[in-house]
This record gives structure tokens, C-alpha cells and sequence, in this order.
């Protein structure tokens, strides 16, 4: 039972979203065997039951380290795009994520101001000659190593960026969510900060749900994604007004 629970889990999170089907081919159970199982992981708010499926709701399964490597090409891609847009001088803040770790990447030659809550993106810039780096406190939260809290939210509060470069966790056309409730709370923060906001986000983010909304989705000024997004995003996020850049 507990295998076949991990199973759905894991399927719905590497997806965002599971139809029956899919869950009774992945586990070889019974239709009445997974609803039994999605009815108990419904509870728990790991997953959240809709019309013909499940969406994941819960945290994240898998460590920074597993997340990093994933769709690592795209991320590499998209990071370069977002970077080039950046100039010299500029302050820049950099939330926490796998995606926005390849933009610090490829910032670490300019000579910039950049502010994070980030620990992975702090340990990759420490060396950097030309960055002065700003790391916002807070409790660190398990396996991202991002900081999040009353301590980060107080920091955040007390800055002013040119530019906030940001990653979800998922995009519908209710808006950009994530999984965790302090992490929206310190994004909603860091939205106040900037004079422009950049997302940047692989095509696995769009039509996926998660707990908590960030933001509307025209909130964002610019949207970075691979190639790969269906017509059917593409349509909807330039109709939310928001400036789409699609990364080959």
C-alpha cells in the first residue's frame, strides 16, 4: 500500500496532474484501489482530487540536487535568455529555484548588486570578483535551502530592485502558484520590490496547480519558456498582457 501510495505521488508530482488511467496503468491497481488511495492522500493535502483526476498540492519530493538535473538542457537555455537582459550595474533579486540558479550562472561575470534568499545561488556567487551579494535571512527551508519566514518577509521589505527574476511551481489561468505557503509569502514581498518582474519557467509548469496563488497572471512584465510551450499558453499569456519570450 505504501509502495502504490509513493507511486501516485510521485507520478502526480513529476506531472502535476494524473487521471485515473494513468495512476491504475502506473501502480497496476484498481480503479476502486487508487480512489481509496487518492481519498487518503486527499487528506493529507498531498494531492488534490478534480474532474478526472488528481493535482499535486504537496511539497516537493525530491531534493534541490534531483530537481536540478531535470529538464536541465531548457533550464540551461532559459537561464542564458533571462541573463541577457540583465546590464551591467544593475541590482537584480534572485528568488530560490533550480531555473533561476542557471540565470546566476550566467551572471557571474557582470558586475552587479544581487540580492537572494537563496542558498545554492549565494554558495555559486560567493567567489564572483565583480558581484556584491546581499543574502536575505530567514528560517532555511529543508532540501531548497531558500530562506522564508517573518525574518526574510522584514528584509524584503526594506529593498528596491531594478529587476526580480522568479521561478513557480505552476501556471493556470488562475494565476502562478507554488507548493509552499511561507515561500508565497516572501514572493508576494519580493513582487512589491521590482521595478519589472521576470518569470522564468519550463513548459512542465503550465496547466500544473499547487497550494498557495502567487500572483495573477498578468502580474509578471516578462515571461521566459522553452519552445516547447503548447499554442494554447502561448495564446493565453499574451492575452494576459504579459511580454512572452519563447527560448529555442
Amino acid at each position: 500500500m505504501d509502495q502504490r501510495r509513493a507511486i501516485i505521488l510521485d507520478f502526480a508530482e513529476r506531472n502535476g496532474f494524473a487521471t485515473l488511467q494513468q495512476l491504475m496503468e502506473a501502480t497496476d491497481a484498481s480503479e476502486s484501489t487508487i480512489r481509496r488511495d487518492l481519498e487518503v492522500l486527499d487528506r493529507t493535502g498531498q494531492i488534490r482530487r478534480t474532474r478526472g483526476g488528481i493535482a499535486y498540492s504537496g511539497e516537493s519530493l525530491m531534493t534541490f540536487e534531483d530537481r536540478t538535473t531535470r529538464g536541465l538542457s531548457e533550464k540551461q537555455r532559459i537561464g542564458r535568455a533571462v541573463a541577457a537582459l540583465v546590464q551591467p550595474g544593475e541590482s537584480i533579486l534572485l528568488d530560490g529555484g533550480t531555473t533561476t540558479l542557471e540565470v546566476a550562472r550566467h551572471l557571474m561575470s557582470m558586475p552587479l548588486q544581487i540580492v537572494t534568499n537563496s542558498l545554492p545561488i549565494a554558495q555559486l556567487l560567493i567567489n564572483a570578483p565583480q558581484i556584491e551579494l546581499i543574502l536575505i535571512g530567514g528560517y532555511l527551508y529543508p532540501k531548497t535551502g531558500v530562506a522564508l519566514g517573518p525574518l526574510a518577509v522584514q528584509a524584503l521589505s526594506t529593498i528596491r530592485v531594478q529587476r526580480l527574476i522568479m521561478s513557480v511551481g505552476g501556471i493556470t489561468e488562475e494565476g502562478m502558484f507554488n507548493s509552499n505557503t511561507l515561500l508565497v509569502e516572501a514572493e508576494q514581498k519580493m513582487l512589491e520590490t521590482a521595478e519589472e518582474v521576470i518569470v522564468a519557467a519550463d513548459n512542465g509548469k503550465f496547466g500544473r496547480n499547487a497550494l498557495a496563488k502567487v500572483c495573477e497572471l498578468s502580474r509578471p512584465d516578462r515571461l521566459f519558456v522553452d519552445s516547447c510551450l503548447d499554442p494554447h499558453w502561448q495564446e493565453t499569456m499574451k492575452s494576459a498582457g504579459v511580454n512572452l519570450t519563447l527560448v529555442e
